[in-house]
């Protein structure tokens, strides 16, 4: 009985950290620095618990997590993320929901080239959510696809998320990586299927507007030059971890 009483009271100070506006980090470094001092025997326990939060972040394993989040971010500040949203707008054309199957899309190609869930949401919401909205598309086809595509990034490789979960488990994060590859595609195919049905069963959801006509040869000479080089890069990371040559 007085282990759920501790418990709860954990949980009630957790909460009540979350309601004033502490960022959940600190949060539970707090609740849990207070378990340590309270079980472990004081200032002993605050010594294990410092090695521990060493042993669990100093792994090998988990070296391509700071190496996936800044080649994401040096895809998006350098502008190569919205040049590549733009060739993706224009080979879509007049397709039902044109704005979320771009969001959509384009949260693919960035899972694909960040690794970090976050960093693909804020930026798919900063870039596409204002034109919706302008546009009068409805929080099921706004918000929806910037949530569930930003969300591909935590399975379509290289994936942060799994890499940790590799470390975790002592798995092969190679081989977890490259486990994630066909049920990400497989989610973003019906994330856009849905996209598209339910536009047409209800276009007031998505509602169309005219689109500029860009030549093939435009499309095709924007696509080598923003998507292709990106492109290079899936292709050289997923290539190394299945040559085996970074395991």
């Amino acid at each position: 009985m007085e282990w759920y009483f501790i418990m709860a009271l954990f949980l009630g100070a957790l909460i009540i950290m979350f309601a004033i506006g502490l960022p959940v980090a600190f949060g539970f470094m707090i609740i849990t620095l207070v378990g340590a001092l309270i079980y472990w025997g004081g200032l002993s326990g605050l010594h294990q618990y410092i090695l521990n939060m060493f042993s669990s972040v100093a792994k090998f394993t988990l070296l391509p997590i700071p190496m996936f989040v800044f080649l994401g971010e040096l895809l998006f500040q350098s502008g190569i993320g919205s040049r590549m949203l733009d060739v993706i707008d224009k080979w879509l054309g007049r397709l039902p929901g044109r704005l979320s199957l771009i969001t959509v899309g384009g949260s693919t190609v960035f899972s694909a080239l960040s690794g970090s869930t976050l960093a693909t949401t804020a930026m798919m919401g900063s870039l596409m959510l204002p034109d919706m909205q302008r546009r009068g598309y409805k929080y099921p086809m706004s918000i929806g696809p910037i949530v569930g595509g930003g969300g591909l990034a935590m399975i379509i490789p290289p994936s942060a998320i799994a890499v940790f979960l590799a470390s975790v488990g002592d798995i092969s994060v190679g081989r977890i990586l490259i486990a994630g590859i066909v049920p990400g595609v497989i989610m973003a195919i019906l994330y856009i299927s849905y996209v598209i049905v339910r536009c047409l069963i209800q276009p007031s959801l998505a509602p169309a507007y005219e689109v500029i006509h860009v030549p093939v040869s435009q499309k095709i000479i924007e696509t080598a030059k923003y998507v292709l080089p990106a492109g290079l890069i899936v292709v050289m990371i997923l290539g190394f971890i299945f040559g085996g040559i970074a395991t």
